[in-house]
């Protein structure tokens, strides 16, 4: 058996970890939810359970990885404070140390999605191309970049933040501050917001009846479905939302000049019917070539890639002190 890493996946409402294999190869996950002040303390009990696990099985743990959702401070292996973080608990908490101190492994932190986009390039749909562009859509928008056989983390390692690209001169104003952000078009939080402010136009519409006629309870899923299903003012979101994404995305391409993009999170499956729509869409915001050299993935989120991102960064990073 090859050597193992352990990759944790922070989210919104649930923290996930797995064993790993170098070859990507996932032994074995564990999951909580994530209630408010517990994280910290739940990340330490999935990463030992695991640990028991491999102990048990008498399988080598080479380190931890662990994924967040937000700016994340690298060297120092904490959540940045900033406005817009879906786990403000996080931010400040030395995370690298508390769990390297309790495990004796190294341990790593970075972005999810930066993770995200390791996984996919050492293993998954990126795997053998030198560059790659993930976006995942969840409760809120994150991505990571693969450039020129690397993850590119920008000077203050908070590069790939395409949630934050403004995509309109002045529109709806995000979480974060700054305006006509893609969140607030397509993220899992805001899109249900697209619908709200407009409920009192179209009081008739099936996504407010989705929600048992409660407004608060209109989410995602729902408003992707009653678009499906003709209503005409999810329609009008959902059109606003894939115009959206695909002014992103080609920004996105036009820029790097990727070799594949992927979209995935917790909305990618309401997306996945519609890529060839937003690649459509696409082709109106993006050089020709770029894009006709591009491969665009919609696939949604499944636990399991998510954990293989924190192992992926684990085995990054220690290759990178290798050649250091």
């Amino acid at each position: 058996m090859s050597d193992l890493a352990i990759g944790v996946d922070v989210g919104a409402s649930t923290i996930s970890a797995g064993l790993v294999t170098a070859e990507g190869a996932v032994l074995s996950t564990v999951q909580a939810g994530s209630t408010p002040g517990s994280a910290a303390a739940t990340i330490l009990t999935l990463v030992e359970r695991l640990l028991a696990e491999a102990a048990a099985r008498a399988l080598p743990v080479r380190g931890i990885g662990l994924g967040l959702p937000g700016l994340v401070d690298v060297e120092k292996g904490t959540m940045r404070p900033t406005d817009g973080n879906w786990m403000s608990e996080l931010a400040g908490v030395p995370l690298a140390r508390l769990v390297g101190e309790r495990t004796g492994l190294a341990v790593f932190a970075d972005n999810d999605v930066n993770a995200l986009a390791l996984s996919e390039w050492t293993w998954g749909l990126g795997r053998g191309v030198s560059s790659l562009a993930i976006v995942a859509v969840g409760t809120g928008i994150g991505g990571g970049i693969v450039a020129n056989g690397g993850l590119l983390r920008g000077s203050l390692n908070t590069a790939g933040e395409i949630g934050h690209m403004a995509i309109s001169v002045d529109g709806p104003t995000c979480v974060c501050g700054a305006v006509g952000c893609l969140g607030v078009y397509l993220s899992g939080r805001l899109l249900p917001e697209r619908i709200r402010e407009r409920l009192a136009a179209h009081p008739d519409s099936s996504a407010l009846a989705r929600a048992g006629g409660d407004p608060a309870r209109i989410d995602a899923r729902g408003v992707f479905a009653a678009a499906a299903d003709g209503d005409a003012l999810a329609r009008l979101v959902v059109d606003q939302a894939c115009e959206a994404l695909a002014i992103a995305l080609g920004g996105v391409a036009n820029l790097l000049d990727p070799d594949v993009i992927v979209v995935t999170g917790g909305v990618a499956a309401s997306l996945a019917p519609l890529r060839d729509d937003v690649l459509a869409r696409m082709r109106r915001r993006t050089l020709p070539a770029v894009l006709d050299a591009t491969t665009l993935h919609i696939r949604p989120a499944d636990k399991r890639h998510t954990v293989r991102g924190g192992a992926a960064l684990v085995f990054y990073e220690l290759g990178r002190r290798r050649s250091a």
